[in-house]
């Protein structure tokens, strides 16, 4: 069955071997983020004809852009690479759930399915605060698969926060 079918039950399991892949390379990206001192964010997003269509990490510090988040960039080059602003066969990896900024963006460019890896207390919009990636009241929904690599996103995040507090100490 097509992987990207929603009829594919085996597809929501956070451990399916599609999603570990990709969320690998989301943590490739994260990796990228913090050797270039941004907070360790990382996104890809995959299209069922043409593959990885975006990677993309977090830059605000470089391009001193607040909206310069991983999911934002990466969905900006997604739309470049298929052509469209809508997103609507794609799958958005992310290793810390979307905020409300990103969220939104998701909603926007119709992307069906995000998956993400740990969730955010502070500004996550898909499960943890909010819930926009599937509130009723806007014109679209996208389906949402928390936890892949859990452990792994958040260690990037925790080990990236110790590192600047012990700095600062310094």
């Amino acid at each position: 069955m097509d992987p990207f079918s929603p009829l594919d039950l085996a597809f929501t399991d956070p451990a399916h071997p599609f999603h570990l892949h990709h969320m690998g390379l989301a943590l490739d990206e994260a990796a990228a983020a913090a050797a270039e001192d941004e907070v360790p964010v990382g996104a890809v997003i995959v299209h069922p004809e043409k593959g990885v269509v975006a990677r993309a990490h977090n830059q605000r510090e470089q391009l001193k852009d607040p909206t310069a988040h991983a999911e934002m960039i990466a969905l900006t080059q997604a739309a470049a690479a298929v052509g469209s602003w809508r997103l609507e066969k794609c799958i958005l990896y992310a290793t810390l759930e979307p905020c409300p900024m990103c969220a939104g963006a998701v909603v926007n460019a119709r992307v069906p399915l995000v998956v993400y890896g740990c969730p955010d207390p502070k500004a996550g919009a898909c499960h943890t605060l909010f819930t926009i990636t599937s509130d009723p009241r806007l014109n679209h929904r996208a389906r949402v698969i928390g936890g892949v690599l859990a452990d792994r996103c958040a260690a990037a995040l925790t080990d990236f926060f110790a590192r600047k507090r012990a700095l600062g100490k310094k």
